[in-house]
């Protein structure tokens, strides 16, 4: 169907169908009753690799166009720099060439026109005259603990934050005038930065504009897909094979529909994407045949009455996700594209051999005991056997913990004013077991109760371990499974403080370093209440 033939109705459906949220949806009303281009932009910064979870956003942009608008889509070169300049210039510019090429391809296999968007640089306009005069007017409006809080679910969360953290939310609220775009399209994760751009470009004289949210959609394990961790994300390159593999390793429990990440693909990338198609389940006879799905609802309660099995979903999107990354694999299969793939995202350097002599291991690899990798840190489940208030502090708790050894640890926490006794008496939690000894107000601790906590307004609390765990049990990274814990954290080294830096809750509570979530063998660790909060 045809943009000119919609009703304003209609556009809004396209622009706003599996949205969370949307911000100024009365303004947006106005714009399509009145028959005027709606211009949208949705940018990403030029860092970790694209995977398939950014047909997320594709597949919403696909609507956009659908809907008639114009969108422009913001590479975010500067904004990649600023994130702790993860990368050199040199480098961000190939992985700037990288996302132009791979997201164009996206967007060709699931059939959008790119003659209908515009793709802009951020150091096309950002580091312009104009705009760098309207960044300082901008910190002349913003408070330091406005940007902080902007970016507090996208920008990474620590003590001492760098200034380059700040200016971040300022960034993305000026391109929306300079884009001159009417909209900004992001995840429901951008929200604190949206509210941040409705409030200060008013304040600089610019109107206010329009803001849509998708909601975070789970990947493979459950949890945000990853970008750094090899196995819980599909690689937009990955061949046939390692997609089967990856597939199979996927979180999909039978008739578990929460944060199940294969469901949410369906529902945000294919069944948008398929028009009247319908969404086919292959099956042997034995087994109830095939089965056809015109809409996500009846498939969803399908799975979770357990007529759809796991084994059957994973195939049908391993079907589905070949069509969609065949011709992206068939584009890059160029030797100028090959080749720029392997100058932005070069392999890692291969690791030397030591053929003996001290510090050599048994398999004759030198040991990498210097690697800042979650793998050296010692977490364990506890169980709480006895617990009292510090004599000398009304904040502490003195507790007793099972951590799966001869005695109980004693471990000292600051978690009176927000816990009770009985709330922890018997209380299954997460410790981490190889901090130094250290005396927290005359009695001696012996690890870390791991909490989640947020400043505004103050709360921590303990993070729960899965059902059925017990005393003992390791609680590990994702993708760090085979790594040994230090015999002991050197305060010196500041190993954990460095690895706690990235440690957070996710939107669905799951306790997180970076994008892979803190496991055991049975699931996730999650906080009880907090999202997006700091871990510690």
């Amino acid at each position: 169907m045809e943009a000119s033939t919609l009703s304003p109705d209609q556009r809004l459906e396209f622009i706003t169908r599996n949205l969370q949220e949307t911000l100024g949806e009365d303004k947006l009303k106005g714009l399509l009753q009145e028959g005027k281009d709606v211009n949208i932009y949705w940018g990403t910064a030029t860092t970790g690799k694209p995977h398939v979870a950014y047909f997320v956003p594709m597949s919403k942009i696909a609507d956009f166009l659908r809907a008639g608008c114009k969108v422009t889509i913001l590479f975010a070169d500067l904004h990649a720099y600023l994130d702790n300049m993860k990368a050199p210039w040199d480098l961000l510019a190939k992985r700037a060439e990288y996302y132009e090429h791979i997201i164009k391809a996206m967007l060709e296999s699931i059939g959008v026109p790119l003659e209908k968007l515009n793709f802009v640089k951020g150091t096309d306009f950002q580091l312009s005259k104009e705009y760098t005069l309207d960044m300082y007017r901008l910190s002349s409006v913003a408070t330091e603990h406005d940007a902080k809080k902007a970016g507090a679910e996208v920008v990474k969360q620590v003590s001492h934050p760098l200034l380059s953290g700040l200016l971040y939310p300022g960034l993305q609220a000026l391109d929306e005038e300079y884009l001159k775009v009417d909209c900004q399209f992001g995840g429901v994760d951008q929200r604190k930065i949206f509210t941040f751009a409705e409030k200060c470009l008013p304040a600089l004289g610019y109107a206010k504009r329009i803001h849509l949210m998708n909601p975070m959609v789970p990947g493979l394990t459950g949890t945000k897909m990853s970008s750094s961790e090899e196995d819980s994300k599909i690689d937009l390159l990955d061949d046939a094979g390692a997609l089967k593999r990856k597939l199979k390793k996927a979180f999909c429990e039978p008739g578990n529909i929460e944060n199940n990440g294969l469901l949410s693909f369906v529902k945000f990338v294919l069944f948008p994407l398929f028009g009247e198609k319908e969404f086919l389940i292959e099956r042997p006879e034995q087994f109830g045949g095939n089965v056809s799905y015109k809409d996500f609802e009846t498939l969803e309660q399908a799975f979770a009455k357990q007529e759809v099995h796991p084994g059957d979903l994973k195939g049908a999107v391993q079907r589905e996700l070949n069509i969609l990354l065949d011709p992206i694999r068939t584009k890059f299969q160029s030797p100028e594209l090959k080749k720029l793939t392997n100058s932005a995202y070069p392999p890692p350097p291969s690791k030397k051999k030591t053929p003996g002599g001290k510090g050599a291991s048994k398999g004759g690899a030198a040991p990498q005991n210097d690697e800042l990798v979650p793998s050296r840190l010692d977490m364990r489940i506890g169980k709480v056997v006895a617990v009292e208030k510090h004599p000398d502090a009304d904040t502490l708790f003195i507790e007793k913990i099972d951590v799966g050894e001869e005695n109980p640890r004693t471990i000292v926490s600051g978690i009176a004013n927000f816990v009770s006794l009985e709330e922890m008496q018997d209380r299954i939690v997460v410790v981490l077991c190889n901090l130094k000894p250290q005396k927290m107000r005359g009695v001696v601790s012996q690890g870390m109760l791991m909490c989640a906590s947020t400043d505004e307004p103050k709360n921590v609390e303990p993070l729960d371990a899965p059902e059925g765990s017990a005393p003992g049990d390791r609680v590990f990274i994702e993708g760090y499974e085979s790594g040994k814990a230090d015999e002991e954290l050197k305060p010196k080294k500041k190993v954990f403080e460095q690895l706690q830096a990235d440690f957070k809750t996710s939107e669905d509570r799951v306790a997180m370093w970076k994008d892979s979530p803190f496991m055991t063998k049975l699931g996730l660790c999650k906080a009880p209440t907090l999202k997006n909060a700091t871990v510690r």
